[in-house]
């Protein structure tokens, strides 16, 4: 199954501030998150991002948020947030049927929310450097099971290229010089 801007949707889940700094490579998936959302933004693909009970938890990275202008905010309880009414139905709405997802932490909320996405027919496509936990281990781990679930691993190259589906055209042009191009990940330190 190939990805498609047009059927596609970005979903950033739980990059939340106060609990980056306990997450194994959690600046790399804060940075690759907001690389590709970025390029999304500038493709039409909408960009979704969750956060989990805020109030205990604090909000997102704000680096993220700042990255990613154009984004959807929404706050959950329930680990996956396909559980939450309200993001169902916006998703079922909204007519995507693919979803890239990434976040933390990826054997909890990444990973519930991905199950529920499968479960209500969507189709998920794991995005393997911008998905983190406490332990690397228990991420690798998430991952296997997403993907012996119907889950597609992914890398963001592999997400950008298929989006933008060919380079004799001006969104190829315009994403190659600000996306692609010399392209060195912002180091961040929690």
């Amino acid at each position: 199954m190939r990805l498609t801007r047009e059927k596609s949707l970005m979903l950033i889940v739980d990059l939340q501030a106060a609990l980056l700094p306990v997450i194994e490579n959690g600046d790399q998936a804060v940075t690759e998150a907001a690389w590709l959302g970025g390029l999304a933004e500038s493709l039409d693909v909408p960009v979704w991002v969750t956060e989990q009970y805020p109030q205990g938890l604090g909000g997102s990275e704000p680096w993220l948020l700042e990255a990613l202008p154009g984004h959807r905010l929404w706050q959950k309880v329930h680990f996956g947030a396909h559980e939450e009414p309200a993001f169902a139905a916006a998703l079922a709405e909204s007519g995507k049927r693919q979803v890239v997802l990434c976040g933390t932490e990826a054997h909890i909320c990444v990973m519930q929310t991905g199950l529920g996405l499968l479960e209500a027919g969507y189709e998920v496509f794991w995005l393997v450097e911008a998905t983190a936990s406490r332990r690397a281990a228990e991420a690798r781990l998430a991952r296997e099971r997403m993907v012996q679930a119907g889950a597609v691993a992914v890398s963001a190259d592999m997400v950008a290229y298929e989006w933008l589906h060919r380079c004799d055209d001006e969104r190829f042009k315009q994403a190659h010089r600000r996306f692609l191009k010399g392209r060195s990940p912002r180091p961040l330190r929690f």
